[in-house]
């Protein structure tokens, strides 16, 4: 009588590289720089993929673990508006009004270890292990169980860089960039001894790079310009030892996926909605140097918040609202084709003005701002309060983009892929 094979169990392994866009990863392969990726596109399929809209990390990401959008999840930025009030506060995890896809493999019996995560702090109960990625302030909140907490101070496990000096001291900037990738290999090697089902390891370093040395990558006689490469030589090296190891307990690459939360590239000019929005009669505060939104004038009709979020000063939504919501469609038209005809030395700002009830879906749309501002690339949205003047650069060099982040995986799949689709492809491996 022949016995039966034990039938392996069923694992999937993410590994997350906050920021990187799809030509930069082709650019490095090419160039040899990242070898083992170059091997994985060669035996794979590597997409490119769409964000979030606003194309940052607080709302992408929680697109990915919820396979929803803002309108869903409540989360529409790192700050949002306390209720009927011009007064922020900061989202947290807690804040997320919808399951996450660990939370329903939890619910399976599956045991999940994910490892920096952004925009999951305070780390709250799974069936495992959840160490929060930024913005994370205090490691005994970071971790799930907080009986890990110990290993990780003794791993030097860092949650993020000091990006305040890093972005003044560069020499700094990749101590911070070593010291923190060394402490997420340290515990990936604890972990993965573990009889783990679903397991997660995200990078938040690339991002951190090329905000404040984009142009490192582009200038080859950039100080840093080898740097950057050997950076992402050491990120080469760490994928190869979690695919191979992948591979020993599965014997395929089947549950194995990579990807990036937002693309990225080079700053020509930051713009600032605000300023905008005061320069076309739009915006008005009540002091000549406003510190905040608190500040502004009942005449005001529209303002924005970070990155490129811009609502009406509607009468039901907030305290000095002074639109009327007969008028919201029509004033929304006004502000997308004003914008959209925006220029700088000739060359075109806006690539789309998104209407957020065409974006959004779900019972929470009304929270959120009306209008997302898509610029094309090189022209960085902000929503400061402070600048007097719509066009102007800081020392940053990168920004996020929209439509280029990366998704690796065996298979193919639709070629207008978002990252809210990723949590349906993650559990079909577990259906």
């Amino acid at each position: 009588m022949g016995f039966f094979k034990k039938k392996k169990k069923k694992r999937v392994c993410v590994i997350g590289l906050d920021g990187v866009p799809h030509p930069l990863l082709l650019n490095l392969c090419k160039k040899g720089i990242m070898p083992s990726f170059g091997k994985l596109i060669d035996s794979g399929h590597l997409h490119k993929m769409k964000a979030s809209l606003p194309e940052i990390s607080s709302v992408s990401w929680t697109n990915f673990m919820t396979g929803s959008n803002s309108g869903s999840h409540g989360v529409f930025g790192f700050t949002d508006f306390k209720k009927n009030s011009y007064d922020l506060r900061f989202p947290n995890f807690l804040d997320i009004k919808k399951e996450t896809f660990w939370d329903n493999l939890g619910k399976q019996k599956k045991k999940c270890i994910i490892i920096n995560q952004p925009s999951t702090y305070p780390a709250r109960k799974i069936n495992g292990t959840l160490i929060s990625g930024f913005v994370a302030i205090d490691l005994a909140k970071a971790v799930y169980p907080i009986s890990f907490k110990s290993s990780l101070e003794q791993m030097g496990y860092q949650i993020d860089i000091d990006t305040f000096r890093s972005r003044e001291n560069h020499e700094f900037l990749w101590k911070e960039l070593h010291n923190t990738l060394k402490g997420r290999q340290r515990a990936f090697h604890s972990l993965w001894k573990e009889d783990w089902d679903y397991f997660e390891f995200v990078i938040t370093g690339t991002d951190r790079l090329q905000h404040f040395l984009w142009n490192a990558y582009e200038d080859e006689n950039h100080i840093y310009h080898q740097s950057f490469f050997d950076y992402y030589s050491q990120i080469d090296q760490v994928i190869n030892e979690i695919v191979t190891s992948f591979r020993k307990l599965t014997a395929s690459d089947e549950g194995l996926y990579l990807l990036s939360d937002h693309g990225f590239t080079a700053i020509e000019q930051e713009v600032y909605l605000n300023a905008w929005l005061k320069k076309e009669g739009y915006l008005e505060f009540n002091t000549h140097s406003p510190k905040n939104l608190s500040e502004l004038s009942p005449e005001t009709r529209a303002f924005a918040l970070d990155p490129n979020r811009i609502y009406l000063n509607l009468k039901e939504k907030f305290p000095l609202g002074h639109v009327e919501e007969s008028e919201k469609n029509a004033f929304k038209s006004e502000l997308t084709n004003k914008l959209e005809k925006l220029e700088y030395k000739g060359k075109k700002v806006i690539r789309k003005v998104f209407d957020t009830k065409e974006v959004y879906s779900g019972p929470f749309i009304s929270n959120g701002p009306d209008l997302i501002v898509l610029s094309e690339h090189g022209f960085d949205m902000k929503g400061s309060v402070k600048k007097k003047e719509v066009f102007g650069r800081t020392n940053l060099q990168g920004m996020h983009t929209w439509d280029n982040a990366f998704f690796w995986a065996n298979r193919e799949y639709s070629q207008d892929l978002s990252i809210s689709d990723l949590a349906a492809i993650i559990m079909d491996n577990f259906s």
